[in-house]
């Protein structure tokens, strides 16, 4: 991919090339839809989203997050602008219009030797089901990083949760420090959020999966596609579509795969690109 910073001549953002309308345009939540430590989404994204429903683009939210945790104003959002997919938990479970499109579950043996693997080393775990996060204890680490997201997990007994049941993703709490002591089976991967916390997802897991299957659907082509992201888990997303927008607060590493970078979350980044790129 090209590197391309939206420049700035006489306070004017710029680009360096023109870039065609897409048919689609996939939109994380956290530090890009939505400033996480207000708690609020800026008032220019909605005006900005409505107006490419208004030419037929498609929007689609894709998200680390599951349904029961995406924030209130983004709930909001999506019923006000009538946006079209979810894609949740990094593309584990996806839904359009409510109901459910296609879904990706850890196999049980996963999620045995996962917690396996992390209660060997005294390491808190969650578990994420369609719309529900599981704990079956609490330490500094999950407080921390679930706190940053406002998300409180249910306290499960683990002896008598059900195992068996859908399970997308698995949280685990613990420092980059400590990665070297852990060794999880070769179908697992796992991403960093934030300084206490990863996710835990099968190897083939990732937000590009499930956007390369919904384009398929949807006979759309990968150029006609766009992204907006900022974190290390839409690395993949970004290389699958034809226009990848990192945010200006967007993580240095996500940036080295953007078409553009666009003013931060925080300063109307969305709604100063679209401008800028003539899709609103």
């Amino acid at each position: 991919m090209s590197f391309i910073n939206a420049s700035k001549k006489s306070g004017v953002l710029m680009l360096s090339k023109s870039y065609s309308l897409p048919k689609i345009i996939f939109l994380d939540i956290d530090d890009t839809l939505y400033i996480k430590d207000e708690g609020r989404i800026p008032q220019s994204v909605k005006p900005a989203l409505l107006a490419l429903k208004n030419q037929g683009v498609l929007l689609a939210i894709a998200t680390g997050r599951s349904l029961g945790i995406i924030p209130t104003a983004v709930r909001k959002l999506i019923d006000e602008v009538s946006i079209d997919y979810l894609l949740t938990m990094n593309g584990q479970y996806n839904e359009f219009a409510g109901k459910k499109l296609f879904d990706f579950p850890l196999q049980y043996q996963q999620v045995k030797k996962i917690l396996e693997v992390f209660e060997h080393h005294n390491i808190a775990t969650a578990f994420m089901t369609r719309a529900e996060i599981f704990c079956f204890n609490q330490n500094h680490n999950l407080k921390t990083a679930l706190g940053a997201l406002k998300i409180t997990p249910q306290l499960a007994n683990k002896e008598a949760f059900d195992f068996h049941q859908p399970i997308y993703q698995i949280l685990a709490f613990y420092e980059d420090h400590e990665a070297e002591k852990i060794i999880l089976p070769p179908d697992i991967k796992t991403t960093r959020w934030h300084q206490y916390a990863v996710d835990v997802l099968d190897h083939q897991s990732s937000k590009a999966r499930s956007i390369a299957r919904l384009l398929n659907q949807l006979n759309i082509s990968k150029s006609e596609a766009a992204a907006f992201g900022d974190g290390l888990n839409d690395v993949e997303m970004f290389k699958l579509v034809g226009t990848a927008i990192a945010m200006g607060n967007a993580h240095p590493i996500l940036k080295q795969h953007a078409d553009i970078i666009c003013p931060r979350h925080d300063q109307d980044g969305i709604a100063k690109i679209l401008k800028v790129l003539n899709w609103t």
